[in-house]
């Protein structure tokens, strides 16, 4: 790669990233752009996690592009799938030379002086140490780190004999054909492994601590297939996004509006998918829904093989791990010649980056987000985190038509910084997650950007109020402070993507 500069870098070519640069190609199709990805392959998550039965626990529909809308009729989709859909959206929109390959981005140091962003960049390969400039930095990595999940220690688990993995990094060689398989963690992981592996293993066990909510949906979208024969399958597959949209965000406001009335649905349906002689306890969460994320399963899956017998759930603590199983507290010994600790994942922001300004650490969790796109105090960067209580591409596709409509009006009016700043005091001590009780987020929460108290600084997770404020209101507001170019570089007015 000879050029060391560009208009605009972004850090990950996952469906953020490749989404995000879609919409920037489309609007400022001359722009130096370029997307800097760590690993070989585009795809992020869809790339990295390879275990049994990977797939999204969102609908297709509203978790794919508005501008290039999904079209398989799965509902639930496998990450093969996704990782495919990924790729063809980025060979359509030409970004095939955009993406570098092989390339982690160690630190961002914004200049004042050059009014650049200074990256210090890592050729995984190669261990070679690169440097690059430029003028906006989007920051589309998620908020998992890919090198390690959240592992406990457990009493003994070194005496075990046989394998032990976690799904993160699973070994492609892995044979657990008539094996005795233990998956610890009752969340997505464990319920899409379970009944992925199920028909192969001797048995295969859920051993949690307390259950999740998880809830059967149907594995096509039969309705959208009949409407996509009597008029235009784009028509139909717009509808469909959008009474997806509508019916997941009124489950979520009826969740936190009368938990216990949704907590008995819930379970109701679960009864009935389950069977009469299925043993509730292991069914039955604390707390209620949507403290943490709910876990969908398409066509009941996770449950048509626990009433076949294929699979069984334990609710209980760990004693110790044995040479060839599991020991609990109640005295009951699991056993196992495979043992997957689904036990979660770790929060990491901006790719584990250090971030600072002309030499200055930043501190990402003692900063707010403006408009959850912009990041307090830093000039020219964006920070793209999707939904966590809906479908995350939701909030992509409106953040980054929030960032086309920034640098159209920094464009027309020759300004080359903006930097939110906060005149009001406005930062809380809570996370912007703070909301959701999953073991992941409370145990690393102290990573994420501060709640703001009001507007534009607190972060909705409302795909109604956010569309209006970044798709509505007006750019420029006395949050914004925008610094003027020295030299005009004008671009060419292209054809809009929207959504």
């Amino acid at each position: 790669m000879s050029n060391l500069h560009f208009d605009t870098l972004i850090i990950g070519a996952g469906l953020s990233g490749i989404g995000t640069a879609c919409h920037l190609m489309a609007e400022f199709p001359n722009r130096d752009l370029a997307i800097f990805e760590r690993r070989e392959c585009m795809g992020g998550t869809w790339d990295l996690f390879r275990y049994p039965g990977i797939r999204s626990d969102s609908d297709m529909l509203s978790y794919g592009y508005k501008f290039r809308l999904w079209d398989n009729p799965k509902v639930l989709a496998d990450g093969a799938s996704i990782r495919r859909y990924i790729q063809d959206t980025a060979k359509q929109y030409g970004l095939a030379d955009k993406i570098h390959y092989g390339l982690k981005t160690l630190s961002a140091n914004w200049c004042s002086q050059q009014r650049l962003w200074q990256l210090t960049v890592r050729h995984e390969a190669s261990g070679d140490i690169r440097h690059y400039t430029c003028r906006f930095l989007l920051c589309c990595t998620g908020y998992y780190n890919h090198d390690e999940g959240f592992l406990p220690t457990f009493p003994g688990e070194d005496n075990f004999k046989g394998v032990r993995i976690h799904p993160q990094h699973w070994p492609e060689d892995l044979d657990y054909r008539d094996k005795n398989v233990v998956v610890i963690g009752s969340g997505a992981t464990a319920a899409t492994l379970i009944p992925a592996m199920a028909d192969k293993t001797r048995h295969i066990t859920m051993l949690q601590r307390s259950p999740s909510y998880i809830y059967s949906l149907p594995s096509t979208d039969k309705l959208t297939s009949v409407l996509s024969r009597i008029m235009p399958e784009s028509w139909a597959l717009g509808l469909a996004r959008k009474r997806n949209i509508v019916l997941y965000r009124a489950a979520y406001i009826a969740c936190r509006q009368w938990p216990r009335l949704m907590r008995r649905i819930i379970l109701a349906h679960v009864r009935r998918q389950v069977g009469p002689n299925a043993d509730m306890r292991h069914f039955t969460p604390h707390y209620m829904p949507w403290d943490e994320r709910l876990c969908a399963v398409p066509d009941g899956d996770l449950f048509k093989a626990i009433r076949n017998g294929q699979a069984s759930v334990e609710t209980d603590h760990i004693e110790r791990f044995t040479e060839h199983g599991i020991r609990l507290k109640s005295g009951k010994e699991l056993p196992a010649d495979i043992i997957i600790t689904a036990t979660g994942l770790r929060l990491q922001l901006l790719g584990g980056m250090t971030v600072s300004v002309d030499g200055t650490p930043y501190p990402v969790g003692e900063q707010m987000t403006y408009k959850g796109v912009l990041l307090e105090n830093l000039p020219n960067m964006a920070w793209i985190f999707g939904y966590t209580n809906v479908s995350w591409t939701l909030k992509v596709g409106l953040a980054a038509t929030y960032l086309c409509r920034l640098f159209r009006y920094m464009e027309q009016r020759n300004l080359d910084v903006v930097t939110p700043y906060d005149h009001a005091n406005n930062a809380l001590s809570d996370g912007i997650m703070n909301s959701m009780k999953s073991g992941y987020i409370q145990r690393d929460q102290h990573f994420l950007p501060r709640q703001g108290r009001s507007y534009p600084w607190f972060v909705f997770m409302h795909y109604g109020r956010d569309k209006k404020m970044l798709l509505k209101d007006p750019i420029e507001d006395h949050h914004l402070d925008f610094q003027r170019t020295q030299q005009q570089a004008p671009t060419p007015r292209p054809t809009k993507v929207t959504g």
